[in-house]
This record gives structure tokens, sequence and C-alpha cells, in this order.
């Protein structure tokens, strides 16, 4: 198995998908009524997409997963350009930090970060932090997931493609329990040749998961949530 997407949902997945191509630099694969997608760029690293599909309705709270990008040195310089390309400053209430937050055309929050050591190597997306209610456990579940591993990091636990390639996917303390509210943005699982989706499913259950059915009929895939509530979903294997 390995981490394939990170997903949005918007309003209209054109734009939005745009707007992140062109702050990320990725390489379009689709622009079309089923949603928008571009590959990251990450040399010698993991292959990660951005997908971002339709949904009937503004995406809403709760915002349990989004995309800090780097900044470092260029930080206030690529604020201007995001701005410049559509984004917007955003007050969550973060006060005084040394990251900047933007939202992107449909309200979406990112985070444009200071220098971290941790973020070498990472391509335009430094971190995709995760709201858990264990991070620990957590950690081990989306390690088993993703087949990626412990890295150093700012979060309680950071997990990290073997290549030490790519964003840092960072477990972080939840403000708030998970509502009943589907998580705007996503993360999806590739399945590899060879691997049993129904024992795939029972590992999710085994390790604290359980499986969803949202109710959008026969899907190519299938629908998880976490431990903590976060909604994942595990694609079929490319043959």
């Amino acid at each position: 198995m390995r981490l394939e997407n990170i997903v949005l949902d918007a309003g209209d997945p054109g734009r939005v998908g745009r707007f992140w191509e062109a702050v990320l630099g990725g390489e379009r694969l689709s622009d079309g009524p089923e949603g928008f997608e571009t590959r990251l760029p990450i040399p010698d690293g993991p292959v990660i997409d951005l997908c971002v599909q339709p949904v009937p309705e503004p995406p809403a709270e709760p915002l349990r997963l989004h995309l800090d990008l780097l900044g470092g040195d260029r930080q206030l310089e690529l604020v201007d350009r995001f701005l410049a390309l559509g984004a917007r400053h955003l007050d969550i209430g973060q006060g005084d930090v040394p990251w900047v937050v933007l939202a992107d055309p449909e309200g979406n929050p990112f985070c444009v970060m200071e220098h971290r050591d941790v973020y070498c190597d990472t391509g335009p997306v430094a971190a995709l932090p995760l709201d858990s209610a264990d991070p620990e456990r957590d950690c081990e579940f989306w390690s088993w997931l993703t087949g990626w591993t412990r890295a150093d990091g700012v979060a309680p636990c950071s997990l990290r493609h073997p290549s030490r390639r790519g964003p840092l996917l960072e477990l972080c303390p939840e403000p708030a329990p998970k509502g009943r509210a589907k998580n705007r943005v996503h993360l999806d699982v590739r399945l590899d040749p060879g691997d049993d989706a129904d024992a795939v499913a029972a590992g999710i259950v085994e390790r604290g998961g359980r499986e969803l059915d949202p109710g959008w009929g026969d899907l190519p895939w299938r629908v998880f949530a976490d431990p903590s509530g976060n909604e994942l979903c595990v694609l079929p294997a490319v043959t």
C-alpha cells in the first residue's frame, strides 16, 4: 500500500485545482467534470497527486487536515505570489506565529511556513498536519497503512516516506473530537498488486479504524475512518 492522493473538496474543482497547480508547480493529470488532478514535484521521492473533487455544497468545517507549504527564506516572496494567484490572508485565531495563514479561492486554509531544518527535501508541500485524538496510536496506524516511517519533526509524531523526501505526515493533538461532518481534505491510499482488499479492511478495523458507508452507491474504492474518525479512501490496485 502507498499514500497516493491528497484530496480537497471544492464547489469549482477546476478553479481550485488550477490555483493549487500554480502554487505547487504541479504536473496536470486531468481537468474535467469529475475533478482536477495535478502531480506534486518531488524528485526521487514518493509519487503524490493533489486531487480536487466536486461537492454539491461549499466545504465547511471541520478542518482536521491541511497543507503546510515550504516557505523558508522565500516565505514573504511566496506569500505575495500566492496572493496574486487568488489566495487571501486568513485569521483562524493563530495569533503571533512565524508562519503565514492563507486561504485558497474557496476558503481552504493553508500555511506558508518559516524555515525548519526538518523540511529538507520535502518539495513544495512541507507537511500534512492531521488532527488526532491519540498521536502515538494514530502514528502506528498510518505507518502500517502507508509504509511511511517515523521522522524528526515538530509534532508529537511525524511520518515520512522511506526515501526521506516529500512531505511529513504530522499527527497533531486535536483541539476537539471529530464531529459528524466530513473532512474537507482527506488522504487516499492505493493498494499494490497482490494486496488483499478484505485483509486490508480487516487490518484497519483491528487497528482502531472502521469502514464507512457514505451512501454514494457502488464505488471502485472503499471509504474508512482512522481511529480518530478522519476519513480516508483505499483505492484498488492498478493492474
